[in-house]
């Protein structure tokens, strides 16, 4: 098939969005579809628009569905367009949804927070990730309990949560917490190396490219994941394929993913609940070794070929309508 992907993220962006557009194209490609990325749909000929965003891709979708009526379309259901834009904006966001032929969740609850009425057109599809290579080729510092956390530095992220935490930790703790990636905006910036600068047990490396990041997943021993809202972090795939546990913030995109028994869950924007796990991890081998394992028997369901054959489905159910 013809396939075309937009994407609100440009070229040059690091978003999550724009690497699922780029990944989801490589994995079609290698499935013998030609695939395009766009950042804005222009009324091109092609067998399937796949739209990333309900609400940010909104004109795009509107274009599509006007210029070709019959075609197959499928929208992409973020984390802000479930947990912020169908409740804002639920004109815009929902005239999306209700123009797709199939809408795609990423993570396995998305069907709790959307209308039932759209039930029926979800699949639930869960991002990939490749095995690092790097796993296992470094190691932490010996006196250090290292811990990452990973993403854009942004509100949605509560991305500082981790060094609050730091806060409530006993003097003897090992734990050092690491955080990478771009800042939304400066005062993000400003806030995330003001903290670097206060905080001894904190460093801010800003933005990495994938072999550092790779790297700084291998040394650490742990990560978090304290966003407010997600849609299906791709980080978690990343960190189950690295087999590097995970202490997540108590929301569905986090659930949805490693499921309701997973032991790592600590309640949004809780620092102080946050500081008891992390402790919990440096000093119970037990318990961060039941970590390990959970994440570990979940890194199958995270593969590429798995993600190709959702897609796959996805666009067989299309085609059917």
């Amino acid at each position: 098939m013809r396939l075309t992907i937009v994407t609100p993220a440009g070229p040059d962006s690091k978003a999550g969005n724009r690497a699922t557009a780029l990944r989801w194209q490589s994995l079609l490609e290698a499935a013998s579809h030609q695939v395009e990325v766009v950042t804005e749909y222009q009324r091109q000929e092609t067998d399937c628009l796949i739209a990333l965003h309900a609400w940010r891709s909104a004109d795009a979708v509107k274009r599509y569905r006007e210029t070709w009526p019959e075609k197959p379309l499928i929208v992409v259901l973020t984390g802000t367009d479930i947990y912020r834009f169908q409740h804002e904006f639920p004109d815009i966001t929902w005239a999306s949804m209700d123009a797709a032929d199939l809408l795609i969740g990423l993570h396995d609850l998305v069907a709790e927070d959307i209308p039932e009425r759209y039930h029926d057109k979800l699949l639930c599809l869960r991002q990939s990730a490749p095995k690092p290579s790097v796993a296992g080729s470094a190691r932490a510092e010996k006196d250090q309990f290292h811990v990452c956390v990973i993403g854009h530095l942004r509100d949605e992220k509560d991305s500082l949560r981790a060094a609050w935490a730091c806060y409530h930790l006993p003097e003897q703790s090992r734990i050092v917490v690491s955080c990478a990636g771009k800042a939304h905006n400066e005062a993000w910036r400003e806030k995330a190396l003001e903290e670097s600068r206060s905080n001894p047990r904190f460093h801010y490396l800003g933005e990495l490219d994938k072999p550092k990041l790779e790297h700084l997943m291998a040394v650490s021993n742990l990560m978090v994941i304290s966003s407010i809202m997600e849609g299906g972090a791709n980080v978690v795939s990343e960190a189950c394929r690295a087999g590097l546990p995970i202490l997540a913030s108590d929301i569905p995109g986090n659930r949805g993913l490693l499921g309701d028994d997973y032991p790592g869950y600590f309640p949004v924007k809780d620092d102080k609940a946050l500081a008891r796990l992390m402790l919990h991890a440096e000093t119970d081998a037990e318990f961060l070794g039941d970590l390990r394992a959970k994440v570990n028997a979940l890194a199958s369901g995270f593969s590429p070929e798995s993600e190709l054959e959702s897609l796959e489905l996805a666009l067989v159910r299309c085609k059917k309508g």
